[in-house]
């Protein structure tokens, strides 16, 4: 099989988390009996008239300014007009010549090096209503008609499958930080389209493009550009060429499926919305849009390596906006941020995986968060003391005092103590001291269990093994 470059362009709508729909009063939700949230704009009635939601202007906005765009300050709508049964109107409203934001980028990171993904341009759109096709039937929902997106149209700058899933993680990160979106792909609040052609080499023309709709998970991009790549390859070593076309990604097959071909060009005859005027955006407006802009991933990465969290430990906590919110309030503080996030990524995370909760619903504030952080940082509490006390932590709202008095928690910090319990073990256990001696790593294991039962398990056990590991040494 003969090498080719691939060139991948990427279009992702993103509806935008607005309480209405973007030029009408119905609301903006998900999840609802089919065609509750609808009125007479929605479904195209004649005679109606559409009126801009002001929030979607502030909401696209923020998207061009996290994305790097330059803004546009002067700009109008279209009408894209096609037939198809979505569309109501037989038109759709869109920002084909003007659109809010251009010549962006997101960074992302590729085998250590930074790559640019430029953004061409993003616009704003209404959604159509969504299509269900059962045997001979189609069936239409009008919730999701009218729901305001940002469309985000990358150039033809992505050369691989990991490039194009880096984008896309990159992107989905950002507008959630930023809350633009929810970006629920699962859910539709996000979707992909890719555009893949493959050529030669960087000095030959693009090869016939290939659009890939339908892609409903990240992993899945990935999937259905290289399966394209491959598929395309396969067929210019044979020879032969192919018409430029429309294909879907079909999860089932794990594979991509021919739509339609693409015969001509589509006309679809746009032309300046003649029902909403032109919008003119003020450096005021765009000023104070900007002003209410979160920490990105990337401000958020940098600050917590300021504060000496491990690299594994800083993604995670990226991954989780509600956990990264929450250490957040503690970034003037003089705590130890590792301890503060292995605390957050484990048993934390683990109790509100459990409950099915996000920590902003438990009764952990902040006073007690800080004294628990101190607490684990001076070994003052042990691992096992943590997972004894959590539930109290974050169901009532008790000190971490009375906590440990409740639970009769009574901890041997001090070293002569343990000491004392470690030199008693070793004297009373001589065969499973020649054991380890002898190589046999159990052993340390029992002896370890010894000084544990000795101390009714009160014995700080990362003291504890650092002296027996000290006396056992000695003996070599």
């Amino acid at each position: 099989m003969s090498n080719y470059i691939p060139t991948i362009g990427i279009e992702v709508h993103v509806e935008l988390k607005t309480n209405t729909k973007i030029f009408s009063p119905s609301r903006n939700g998900y999840g609802m009996s089919a065609n509750t949230l609808v009125n007479e704009i929605d479904l195209g009635y004649p005679g109606t008239l559409p009126l801009i939601n002001r929030e979607v202007l502030n909401i696209a906005i923020k998207a061009a300014k996290v994305l790097h765009c330059n803004i546009r300050k002067e700009m109008h709508f279209d009408r894209k007009n096609y037939f198809y049964p979505d569309n109501p109107k037989n038109y759709q409203i869109t920002q084909a010549r003007t659109p809010i934001g251009y010549d962006g980028y997101v960074e992302i990171e590729v085998d250590g090096k930074i790559k640019k993904i430029e953004i061409e341009e993003m616009h704003i759109e209404e959604d159509t209503c969504k299509s269900a096709h059962r045997k001979n039937v189609t069936l239409l929902d009008f919730n999701r008609a009218g729901v305001p997106l940002i469309e985000i149209v990358t150039k033809p700058c992505i050369n691989s499958s990991k490039e194009a899933m880096l984008y896309i993680e990159k992107l989905r990160e950002t507008l959630l930080y930023a809350n633009i979106s929810d970006c629920k792909i699962e859910e539709g609040s996000m979707r992909c389209d890719c555009n893949v052609s493959i050529r030669k080499s960087e000095d030959s023309p693009f090869g016939t493009k290939v659009e890939v709709k339908n892609i409903g998970s990240i992993s899945n991009v990935g999937l259905s550009v290289e399966k394209e790549i491959v598929r395309q390859t396969e067929l210019y070593d044979k020879g032969e060429s192919f018409k430029e076309q429309t294909r879907r990604f079909d999860s089932k097959l794990n594979d991509t499926v021919l739509m339609r071909i693409k015969e001509t060009g589509n006309d679809y005859r746009y032309f300046p919305e003649p029902d909403i005027p032109y919008v003119y955006l003020t450096d005021e407006m765009i000023n104070k849009v900007t002003s209410t802009i979160p920490l990105l991933p990337d401000e958020r990465r940098e600050l917590y390596k300021g504060r000496n969290i491990s690299k594994i430990n800083i993604e995670k906590i990226i991954a989780n906006k509600s956990l990264s919110d929450f250490l957040n309030n503690f970034l003037e503080e003089k705590i130890d941020f590792q301890v503060a996030s292995n605390l957050l990524l484990g048993d934390i995370s683990s109790y509100l995986n459990k409950e099915g909760k996000i920590i902003t619903d438990t009764m952990l504030d902040n006073e007690r968060f800080i004294d628990l952080v101190n607490r684990s940082s001076t070994r003052e509490l042990t691992s096992k003391n943590i997972k004894e006390i959590l539930v109290d932590l974050l169901e009532s709202d008790k000190t971490l005092d009375e906590i440990i008095k409740d639970k009769g928690i009574n901890n041997i910090n001090d070293e002569s103590v343990v000491k004392d319990i470690v030199l008693q073990v070793l004297a009373e256990n001589e065969e499973s001291v020649r054991d380890y001696l002898e190589g046999h790593d159990r052993a340390l294991k029992y002896l370890m269990g010894q000084v544990m039962k000795i101390s009714k398990g009160s014995a700080d056990p990362l003291l504890a093994s650092d002296l027996l590991k000290e006396f056992l040494d000695k003996k070599k």
